[in-house]
């Protein structure tokens, strides 16, 4: 089975993931195939280059293809990427083409989307549940 994991609630990049599931991945034990993860809000902070658990769960998802997106926005704000929304205006409006915003001082293989780019980029390997946390 192929799930992915989108990380909304405070603390469920820190704790959940950092605490049970990336320890799992580690070992080997999860028990099913991680697809990718997509990291909202604070979660964005897991991802901060020299983090010790965001630069484990790069290396693990690197060994194992694990997409790692954040939300655009919340990376803009968190000033963890830079550039403009991807597919939104900055008057709030939708956008017909994709913005260009580009991830910075996060670990190694952390794209930054919104859900366009996320389904986009897991379609090549498609979950069978996707699990918000």
């Amino acid at each position: 089975m192929k799930v992915a994991y989108v990380f909304s609630t405070p603390r469920s990049s820190s704790y959940k993931l950092g605490k049970m599931i990336l320890p799992q991945l580690e070992a080997g034990t999860h028990g099913v195939e991680v697809v990718g993860m997509f990291f909202f809000d604070d979660n964005t902070y897991f991802l901060r280059k020299g983090d010790p658990a965001g630069e484990r769960l790069a290396k693990v998802a690197k060994e194992k293809n694990i997409l790692l997106m954040m939300c655009d926005m919340c990376a803009l704000e968190r000033e963890l990427a830079e550039g403009e929304p991807r597919w939104c205006d900055t008057d709030g409006t939708g956008r017909t083409k994709p913005a260009e915003c580009k991830v910075k001082n996060v670990v190694d293989g952390v794209q930054v989307g919104c859900f366009p780019d996320l389904y986009k980029a897991l379609a090549g390997n498609v979950p069978d549940h996707v699990i918000t946390l």
